[in-house]
């Protein structure tokens, strides 16, 4: 039996890191939240063989949908979307009247993996602190640790650059809020600035959740609950159906954009 070399296995995990970070500096898209939407969003933008990152500022990734409703590990999609369920093999029982539940970390490591293999690279536990502004759109993101952030230490950021950048960071709309305040011009939203989210309304926040996915400033798109967020929109709480529905709409958008000359 070979002795482990602890620096051979430390050598492994630095060198391979950084084949990733060198390979992502510049992207098509670089999505911000690793939620449902974003999973969504990256595996088929790289399945259509788009280069994709997904930064993530948790260790974990999944977004609310880990935790499914008030920690009980289920999940509601309404019919609309199931056949992005059974797009991504995830199990599913009938409940009553077009209602299907499932298991919300079958369904996270599902998603998660088809990314993943699709090619999507995903960087957990990096904030996104800034974005990278040239005098007509967004054009990358700037990124730190998020121990880094959570400390308040005073370390500079790095930058990559992207095609495009999609905000699915949810109710906090990180990355249109720093848009907001710091990048010259308006959002594309009735006042300019973000509209805020709404109380629960399930039924209305499904649909305009599909509604509000759009490029919401030069550059950047919104998706899944940040574009409620963003555009004014209620919450609808564990119903996935549109966070899934979203994440493949802003997907099938840029594939289109990203193919035109």
């Amino acid at each position: 039996m070979v002795e482990l070399d602890e620096r051979i296995i430390t050598e492994a995990i630095i060198h391979r890191f950084f084949e990733k970070l060198r390979a992502n500096l510049d992207v098509d898209v670089a999505i911000v939240g690793c939620g449902p939407s974003g999973l969504v969003a990256g595996t088929l933008l790289a399945e259509a063989g788009k280069r994709v990152a997904i930064f993530e500022r948790k260790l974990s990734i999944g977004g609310g949908m880990w935790g499914g409703g008030m920690l009980f590990n289920e999940i509601v999609v309404q019919e609309s979307a199931l056949h992005l369920l059974q797009r991504f093999g995830i199990r599913y029982v009938p409940y009553r009247d077009h209602y299907y539940a499932a298991d919300s970390i079958e369904a996270v490591t599902s998603l998660a993996r088809a990314a993943v293999q699709a090619g999507a690279t995903i960087f957990n536990t990096v904030t996104v602190e800034d974005v990278v502004m040239r005098p007509d759109r967004v054009i990358g993101l700037v990124i730190n640790w998020t121990p880094v952030e959570m400390a308040g230490l005073h370390v500079d950021p790095l930058a990559i650059h992207a095609r495009f950048v999609v905000d699915a960071t949810g109710h906090d709309t990180e990355v249109v809020r720093v848009v907001a305040k710091k990048v010259p011009g308006k959002l594309n939203t009735p006042s300019g600035q973000i509209e805020g989210e709404k109380s629960m309304w399930s039924e209305r926040a499904e649909s305009l959740t599909l509604e509000n996915t759009r490029e919401v400033f030069p550059g950047l798109y919104v998706a899944g609950m940040a574009a409620n967020a963003t555009y004014g929109g209620p919450r609808m709480g564990p119903i996935f159906g549109g966070m899934l529905l979203s994440g493949e709409k802003v997907a099938r958008e840029l594939i289109q954009r990203l193919s035109d000359p």
